[in-house]
């Protein structure tokens, strides 16, 4: 075949391809539906709480298992896509710009301090990706606090600081029966700060007194000279609502001066060094508020303990089972937006009602808050007790 022939029949060939392919013959070949559903997990798994983070991120990660086990959501197996916190606001800004950005999630799970909460929740809120709390407790986490109005793609699963403040302060005085009250605020904290004001409020509007107020920052060591101040005040009890590695500290410490009163705090404590920190002694007679105990004899979470156990080796705390309910929860909100689009999963996050979680029936109000009740725990010679349920 001659050249110019040649040339002639190659350009014959191009274009008939070209009119099969783009003339008609068919539409542009789709690209493969993805096989997996992207979901963002943000914890603190560094820092100053990262106990918290680590229990939390073993537990959502367990949940994940056993659903794609079970046939993962919508015919889809649960792909994770991690980032650490540091237990830091402006880190956990990073996190959530990461594996929203870069990893591309349509929905995240994760966050167990309010500080962090409160700085992840104005990235997922811009960018309209739902994102599903496990542990943070501040009303400002998911309600925004200029309009007052809830932020449409925020949620979470544990009961919030109102509700738990006033259970302390109704514990301290229906079950301790004391009515004298200092209060220590951990002034660098969303959530001890918060904690407190509900604490208060409830206090004395049940009959009791507050005697003062002392403040301390995280990372602080020392406690003697405000416990001191407190020893002059002669309360009745203490109220504590920090996170456990100052707690264990400020614990250990009012015991060596010999401030032998009951200390109440809440869910912060919930570790396991707060005993490693405190000393099973300076531990006792202490109590707080918290979402869940190992004790609970429920079915839901004798199943969730046994497989916690067989997972990691160790019980799960109330970190670990809001982990592992907050993937469970968005797991279903997936299942019933029938597609994972993240503008169907916020509506159908919004819409969960009586879902069968371990820590009970989970319900997400108009604040996109759930309503549960919350159990009180006792330190005994080191060991966590349940004490007692106490219902919305």
């Amino acid at each position: 075949m001659k050249k110019n022939s040649m040339i002639s029949a190659l350009a014959l060939l191009v274009l008939v391809a070209f009119a099969v392919t783009g003339c008609g013959g068919g539409a542009p070949a789709k690209p493969a539906e993805s096989k997996e559903i992207k979901i963002g997990v943000v914890y603190e798994l560094t820092g100053g709480t990262a106990s918290f983070g680590t229990a939390a991120n073993n537990g959502t990660k367990l949940a994940f298992k056993e659903i794609n086990a079970a046939g993962g959501v919508l015919g889809k197996q649960i792909a994770i896509f991690s980032a650490d916190n540091k237990g830091e606001p402006s880190e956990s800004a990073n996190a959530m710009t990461k594996v929203i950005s870069q990893d591309k999630v349509v929905a995240v799970v994760g966050f167990t301090t309010s500080s962090n909460g409160i700085a992840g929740s104005a990235v997922n809120e811009a960018n309209k990706i739902p994102f599903m709390a496990a542990a943070t407790t501040n009303p400002k986490v998911t309600v925004d606090e200029k309009t007052g109005k809830a932020k449409p793609y925020t949620f979470r699963v544990c009961f919030i600081d109102p509700f738990q403040g006033t259970v302390g302060a109704n514990f301290v005085l229906k079950d301790l029966k004391l009515k004298k009250a200092v209060v220590m605020i951990d002034n660098s904290s969303d959530y001890s700060k918060g904690l407190a004001k509900f604490f208060k409020e409830a206090f004395v509007k049940g009959g009791g007194s507050i005697a003062g107020e002392e403040a301390y920052l995280q990372k602080d060591k020392d406690f003697k000279a405000i416990l001191t101040k407190i020893k002059g005040m002669s309360p009745e009890v203490i109220y504590l609502p920090g996170y456990y590695e100052e707690v264990g500290m400020i614990a250990k410490q009012a015991r060596e001066m010999g401030l032998s009163i009951p200390i109440v705090g809440g869910d912060g404590w919930d570790s396991p060094k707060l005993v490693e920190i405190g000393s099973a002694a300076g531990m006792n007679n202490t109590f707080f508020t918290n979402h869940y105990s190992p004790e609970d004899s429920s079915p839901a979470s004798k199943k969730f303990v046994d497989a916690y156990k067989k997972e990691y080796g160790v019980m799960p705390d109330a970190m670990a089972v809001l982990g592992y309910d907050a993937a469970y929860v968005m797991a279903d909100a997936i299942k019933r937006a029938g597609a994972a689009d993240s503008e169907k999963i916020r509506a159908a996050l919004a819409a969960t009602k009586d879902f069968p979680a371990v820590t009970g029936l989970t319900t997400l109000n108009a604040n996109h808050d759930p309503i549960k009740s919350a159990v009180i725990i006792e330190m005994k010679d080191g060991k966590m007790a349940y004490k007692t349920t106490v219902k919305p």
